[in-house]
């Protein structure tokens, strides 16, 4: 059987900006799969980088709240944590935990406010991320420290498989995914270049930590990966997938036989210098 090729000029336009809404039904169990695969990695980031109690924090794109929530426990006493999101219906507000609708895009942040700055799978998704990542950083008090958790989803190789048909699908799927990302203005490599954002954004000190984690059944990471493909279910049928395709795909990664790697997981750290000024010139990118 062939296969009509992913073209992005034909089905409905793909509106610019995150491709995983937060109103969408299968958000909850999305946000618990994030929360399940990658918590421990950008907390314990945090932990190592001395975030101790009394500090104030930010979070943006905090969807459920699962990391604004452990980093409240992490600064208190005396500590406050600000979560942000354009949609944060899903976070509760708490002592201490203050909870805001806000588009980091257009809306402003307080200059020198914050003792830690965490962004996590939220930049890669902007068409202006360079603009964004300059405002972050001005949030900042001099010796802040950003935090930036980003994937590189160009290569998520699939190891093992029911058959060779299986693979191809798979592969053909996290294509088509990347290809979503980018008809919406995101960049699916922009893990890989987090470092030298962060270095273009006057930050110092840099220190990188790549991870890659196994979609396997009963993994956190394969229930990501899953949930991605329930929630562009209706875009992939709109770009060339059959429904039987999609359920293939569903039953497939569920198999015993099926395993895959996720892209790398880029976790990047970088403080704002204590004295000197940070460059205000936009890159190409921010333009």
């Amino acid at each position: 059987m062939r296969h009509r090729s992913l073209d992005m000029t034909a089905g409905p336009p793909l509106p610019r900006g995150y491709v995983f809404d937060n109103d969408s039904p299968h958000s909850a169990r999305h946000h618990a799969s994030l929360e399940a695969a990658l918590d421990p990695l950008t907390l314990g980031h945090l932990r190592e980088a001395g975030v101790t109690p009394g500090m104030a924090c930010l979070e943006i794109g905090a969807g459920a709240g699962s990391v604004s929530r452990a980093l409240l426990r992490l600064v208190s006493p005396g500590g406050t944590v600000t979560a942000t999101d354009v949609k944060p219906g899903r976070i509760a507000p708490e002592p201490g935990l203050t909870v805001l609708t806000h588009d980091v895009v257009t809306d402003p942040l307080p200059d020198g406010a914050y003792d830690v700055v965490v962004a996590r799978l939220v930049l890669q998704h902007l068409p202006e991320r360079q603009a964004v990542l300059g405002r972050l950083v001005r949030a900042l008090k001099p010796g802040g420290l950003l935090q930036v958790d980003e994937f590189d989803a160009t290569h998520e190789p699939c190891l093992l498989a029911p058959s060779a048909e299986d693979a191809r699908l798979y592969e053909r799927f996290t294509t088509a995914k990347s290809a979503l990302m980018r008809a919406g203005g995101g960049d699916p490599a922009w893990g890989r270049r987090a470092p030298a954002a962060l270095r273009e954004a006057g930050l110092t000190g840099l220190r990188i930590r790549p991870h890659v984690l196994l979609r396997a059944p009963g993994t956190p990471a394969l229930g990501l990966q899953l949930h991605h493909l329930a929630h562009l279910a209706p875009r992939l049928l709109d770009h060339g997938f059959t429904p039987a395709e999609l359920d293939r795909l569903g039953a497939m990664t569920r198999a015993p036989e099926f395993a895959a790697a996720t892209g790398v997981l880029y976790s990047v750290q970088g403080r704002r210098p204590l004295r000197t000024p940070l460059s205000t010139t936009p890159s190409p990118e921010a333009t």
